[in-house]
């Protein structure tokens, strides 16, 4: 098997289960009586909502809400592991971490789920093309803007709206910056010295 095949089979375990996790936890949390939802949310601005940050990902209001955010992740997150399980884990850290910290900060309300990652492995792949100067990775993220481009409106704020634009717009430049973190190192041009110097 080569290299390719074992890392898309590795991403496709990695994200079912990822998934499979969260459709866990939102039975768990029916069978709780929505006890999880409401312990472990982001809270804004408050010590005790501070957690959510963690759990609030693996969270969801409702099957409609879960199953909106299991599609692209599991195509989204099986695209940024055929780059390797660092790359993904950096991603999808950086997304979370970044939409769940900007929830926290600026947003409105107890906010659940796992929309703020999936805008972040959107903008990740978009992005690191870019980055990369990789015309295939460029490809990609042209492909990929036709198909879940518009889901960037998410990202402006909405009048009378329960969406939080504030995980989807964090999570989204905590996408760009997981492309930065990872781009890749260009060779230092042939007949240069150490110091950048012609020889």
């Amino acid at each position: 098997m080569g290299e390719l095949a074992r890392r898309a089979q590795a991403g496709l375990v990695t994200v079912v289960g990822l998934v499979a996790v969260m459709w866990a936890v939102f039975v768990l949390n029916a069978l709780l009586g929505n006890l999880l939802v409401m312990t472990l949310g982001i809270a804004p601005r408050r010590v005790d909502g501070l957690d959510g940050v963690v759990f609030a990902p693996l969270l969801h209001g409702g099957v409609a809400h879960l199953a909106s955010n299991t599609l692209p992740l599991l195509v989204l997150g099986f695209l940024a592991f055929l780059e390797g399980a660092r790359r993904f884990a950096l991603a999808v850290g950086t997304s979370w971490v970044a939409s769940g910290i900007g929830t926290w900060l600026f947003g409105g309300g107890l906010t659940i789920g796992a929309s703020g990652v999936v805008f972040g492995l959107f903008t990740y792949l978009v992005a690191r093309g870019f980055y990369n100067r990789d015309w295939k990775q460029i490809l990609l993220a042209v492909l990929l803007f036709s198909v879940y481009g518009s889901i960037l409106w998410g990202i402006l704020p909405t009048v009378g709206s329960n969406i939080s634009w504030q995980a989807h717009l964090f999570g989204a430049l905590g996408g760009v910056l997981a492309a930065f973190l990872l781009k890749r190192k260009r060779p230092a041009p042939s007949g240069t010295d150490r110091f950048g110097l012609g020889s």
